[in-house]
């Protein structure tokens, strides 16, 4: 699980930053889209014990 756990946090970490850098170039889709997958990965993490907003 400890693979799994690092991997999870990274890519949230990393999904997180580039909805944040989409919403300050004003591109409304690349936004929603790094949106949705931030849903998944907390859906994700959640189905797996792991709390999304620590991660």
């Amino acid at each position: 699980m400890g693979e799994f756990l690092a991997e999870i946090k990274c890519r949230i970490r990393e999904t997180s930053m580039s909805l944040q850098a989409a919403q300050s170039a004003g591109d409304d889709f690349l936004a929603d889209a790094h949106l949705s997958e931030l849903e998944d990965l907390h859906r994700i993490a959640a189905r797996n014990g792991i709390d999304p907003e620590s991660a």
